[in-house]
């Protein structure tokens, strides 16, 4: 199940977020994104009451951008991501946005297959984007 998250979730969200990222948003990010930010929708992927995934997304104007992406790490290639990707270009289709934009690190090959695979194309590289070790990203647009 897909819903949108609420205080409640924060911890959760704080843990998965250390275990998935090597350069993890901080539990206050979210907070911004829940109270904040009036750009963003935090949606959680819950499976038997279990929270195993989130994402966080951005409709600016014309425009959505996935801001964070992620599934536990067990529960990956079993489709759970892609619910979350559709939940994001069903919420761009609706509010007419022109593309969908992300980061990704250049050295991140399943993640970069997966949105390849939804349509994304790379399109220019953020030099130095990632603060823990100053790797590339990858910037990548899927145009709606």
């Amino acid at each position: 199940m897909i819903r949108k998250m609420c205080g409640a979730d924060l911890d959760r969200i704080a843990e998965l977020e250390q275990q998935m990222f090597s350069s993890p948003w901080p539990r206050s990010a979210f907070e911004y994104e829940l109270s904040g930010n009036q750009f963003a929708a935090v949606y959680v992927l819950e499976k038997n009451g279990e929270i195993i995934g989130y994402v966080d997304r951005w409709i600016l104007y014309d425009r959505a951008e996935i801001a964070t992406i992620g599934v536990c790490e067990e529960y990956r290639r079993q489709g759970y991501a892609q619910q979350l990707m559709d939940r994001v270009i069903a919420d761009a289709l609706e509010a007419g946005c022109e593309n969908i934009t992300l980061e990704v690190r250049v050295s991140n090959d399943a993640a970069i297959r997966f949105y390849e695979k939804n349509g994304f194309i790379t399109v220019n590289t953020r030099k130095n984007y990632y603060e823990d070790n100053g790797e590339d990203a990858w910037l990548m647009v899927k145009p709606l």
